[in-house]
């Protein structure tokens, strides 16, 4: 069992930059894979962007390649988002989610564990 807790969301201009945090409660957070998504109203939930247990593989989403990096640190038991460059399509509650594997994937159902969501909101 696992806890998520999304920090860092907020509202910032076009082309600025945020740096969201996911931190997790429970045992063996190197085991879980973890990923982020977003979903704005009357929307699907949309893979950004996902991460492997040692932090070794990245995969992200072709709207966001490039301009937000994915990251981990196994000691604080956190998984980070960098978003750079951001645009208002960015605008969304963004979402971590984890499940146990070595592998990862950018299908929701996928994964076990979400946190609560954070709020980004980037104006024009």
């Amino acid at each position: 069992q696992v806890q998520l807790v999304e920090s860092g969301g907020g509202l910032v201009q076009a082309g600025g930059s945020l740096r969201l945090s996911c931190a997790a409660s429970g045992r063996a957070f190197s085991n879980y894979a973890m990923a982020w998504f977003r979903q704005t109203p009357g929307k699907e939930r949309e893979f950004v962007a996902a991460i492997t247990r040692s932090g070794g593989g990245t995969y992200y989403a072709d709207s966001v390649k490039g301009r937000f990096t994915i990251s981990r640190d196994n000691a604080k038991n956190t998984v980070y988002l960098q978003m750079n460059s951001l645009k208002p399509e960015d605008t969304a509650v963004y979402y971590c989610a984890a499940r146990d594997s070595r592998s990862y994937s950018d299908r929701p159902f996928f994964y076990d564990y979400w946190g609560q969501g954070t709020q980004v909101t980037v104006s024009s």
